[in-house]
């Protein structure tokens, strides 16, 4: 596999049982960790422990992740994902319940990785029905991405909440449209008190990355993008 960030021909990979990545690429230093499955993952991905999550997403040496599907019978990768990882936000993780008494861990608690509540922008397809993706049509998609980036953990929770409800809407929306989702985003959010004025500063952060355009009196059209599956 390539380096999805650089283009290096190959990452490496990094001794048995290390803890935050699986992954790394000699030229560009980026680490990957890598979720694989043998059939169709659905809309959660089985994670480690969810405290370790959760602390891990909100630092600043959070892998970026590979999400691969495979064949036992084709022998072949049937599908594969790159995830960058400023598109992590607690929203996607999900806590699964201790375990029992009984068992060897008992009280360990897990997590999910919600795969069907991350944009679409941040699902960058490599693999698809067992064909690679040109690499160059990835690393565009990968720098597109790119431009959305956010560091700080509530800034990125607000944009990709907003991002998702942009997805939603037709080619053509206005700012009334997605005002309808003002009570939904106060009960995500309810430390903010001003949903309407986050609401227009994600859309100033989508338009200045190029997601979307401002037509003027509360008018947007997206901007098409040719990985929207």
């Amino acid at each position: 596999m390539y380096c999805p960030v650089c283009g290096w021909p190959s990452v490496e990979k990094f001794p048995n049982n290390r803890a935050a990545a699986d992954f790394y690429c000699p030229h560009c230093r980026n680490e990957y960790e890598q979720k694989s499955k043998a059939g169709a993952f659905g809309p959660t991905i089985p994670d480690g422990a969810y405290d370790t999550f959760m602390q891990r997403i909100s630092s600043n040496n959070n892998p970026d992740f590979f999400i691969m599907q495979y064949s036992l019978v084709k022998m072949r990768v049937e599908e594969m994902y790159f995830v960058p990882k400023y598109f992590f936000v607690p929203s996607i993780v999900e806590k699964r319940k201790a375990l029992s008494q009984n068992a060897k861990r008992a009280g360990w608690v897990g997590c999910n990785i919600r795969f069907d509540r991350i944009p679409i922008q941040g699902r960058i397809p490599i693999i698809l029905d067992g064909v690679p993706l040109n690499k160059n049509l990835v690393m565009e998609r990968v720098q597109r991405a790119e431009k959305i980036r956010t560091e700080s953990l509530e800034t990125r929770g607000w944009l990709l909440d907003v991002l998702q409800r942009v997805n939603q809407m037709d080619e053509y929306f206005t700012l009334e449209q997605l005002y309808s989702f003002e009570s939904e985003l106060a009960k995500k959010h309810p430390d903010n008190h001003n949903v309407r004025a986050k609401i227009r500063q994600q859309l100033q952060r989508l338009r200045d990355g190029g997601e979307v355009l401002f037509l003027g009196r509360g008018q947007y059209k997206k901007v098409k993008q040719s990985f929207h599956l």
